[in-house]
C-alpha cells in the first residue's frame, strides 16, 4: 500500500501530469470557440438589422446566443480581452435582454486596459464625444495611442485626423501622413484616401516612410540607381487610391477616373503643341 502511495505521489509530481500552461492553453481555446459563436450570432444580427426595428423580437434569440456565449467564454477565460470587448458591445449598442449601460461601459475600460486594440480604439472613439461635464480629450487620446502602438487601422486612422486638423494637439502633417500610410497599408479606405488627396496636393512623405520603402525595396532587389527609386507623387496616390477602389470604396474609383481623365487631358494638349511646333 505505501508502494502504491509513493507511485501516485511521484504522478502527481511529475510535470506532465498537471501542465498550468497545457490548461490555460485549453481554456484560452474553450473561450475562443465560445467567442467564435456568439460572433457568428452577432455577424447574422448586423446583416438584417438595417432593415428591422433595432428591438425587432426576431433579433431576440440570436441577441440572446451571442450574449450567452460570449458570457461563457469570460467563465472559461476570465483574462480574455475579445470576450469583454464582444459582451461591451452587446451591452453598449444592441438591444440584448438584460443589456447595462453601466455593465457594458466597464467591461470596455477593462478590456481596453487590459491591452485590447479593438477596446481600446472604441473607448478612444466614445471618449471623444462632447460631453459638457466632462474633459476627456486627453483620456481619449490615450487610448487612441494606445491602440495605434499595435496598428490598429481604425486607430490609425482617427490619430491622422486628429493630427492632420490638430484638434486638441499640435498640428502636425508629416504625423498625420504617416498614421495614414500605416493605416491603408491595413487596408483602411479612408486613409488610403487621405493619404492620396495629401500627396496630390503636395504634401511631402515622411523621411521615416521614405527610408522604410527605400530599405522594403532595397531588399528585395538593389537598387543601382537611388533617385530611381522615388517614386512620382501622382503615382503614388494611385496606389493608394487602387487601395481604397479595391476595398469597396466608391471614392477610390471616382479619383482614379479623375486621374485618369486629367492625363489624357494633357497628353492631348501635349500632342497638340507638338503638332502646331511641327
Amino acid at each position: 500500500m505505501l508502494r502504491q502511495y509513493l507511485k501516485n505521489a511521484t504522478l502527481l509530481n511529475h510535470p506532465h501530469f498537471y501542465n498550468p500552461h497545457r490548461a490555460m492553453h485549453n481554456r484560452n481555446k474553450k473561450a475562443m470557440e465560445f467567442i467564435a459563436k456568439g460572433w457568428s450570432a452577432l455577424k447574422e444580427v448586423d446583416r438584417v438589422i438595417d432593415y428591422c426595428e433595432l428591438n425587432d423580437s426576431r433579433l431576440i434569440p440570436l441577441l440572446r446566443t451571442a450574449k450567452e456565449n460570449f458570457e461563457l467564454a469570460l467563465e472559461a477565460d476570465n483574462s480574455n480581452t475579445h470576450a469583454r470587448f464582444w459582451l461591451s458591445k452587446l451591452h453598449l449598442k444592441y438591444h440584448v435582454p438584460g443589456a447595462c449601460k453601466a455593465i457594458g461601459a466597464a467591461l470596455l475600460v477593462e478590456a481596453a486596459d487590459m491591452g485590447d486594440p479593438d477596446a481600446q480604439y472604441e473607448l478612444g472613439c466614445r471618449l471623444r464625444v462632447e460631453n459638457d461635464y466632462v474633459q476627456s480629450d486627453q483620456q481619449a487620446f490615450y487610448y487612441l495611442e494606445k491602440a495605434v502602438d499595435q496598428l490598429h487601422p481604425g486607430a490609425l486612422y482617427l490619430l491622422g485626423a486628429v493630427y492632420l486638423t490638430g484638434d486638441c494637439v499640435k498640428k502636425d502633417v508629416a504625423s498625420a501622413l504617416w498614421c495614414f500610410r500605416r493605416a491603408s497599408e491595413k487596408g483602411h479606405s479612408g486613409a488610403a484616401i487621405a493619404y492620396g488627396s495629401l500627396l496630390l496636393r503636395g504634401a511631402q512623405v515622411p523621411e521615416s516612410l521614405t527610408k522604410f520603402d527605400l530599405k522594403r525595396g532595397s531588399s528585395a532587389k538593389k537598387v543601382r540607381n537611388p533617385e530611381s527609386s522615388v517614386k512620382d507623387p501622382v503615382e503614388m496616390a494611385k496606389e493608394q487610391f487602387l487601395v481604397a477602389a479595391k476595398a469597396g470604396c466608391d471614392l477610390g474609383l471616382k479619383w482614379l477616373q479623375r486621374l485618369e481623365e486629367e492625363e489624357k487631358r494633357l497628353l492631348a494638349e501635349s500632342s497638340s503643341k507638338d503638332f502646331s511646333l511641327a
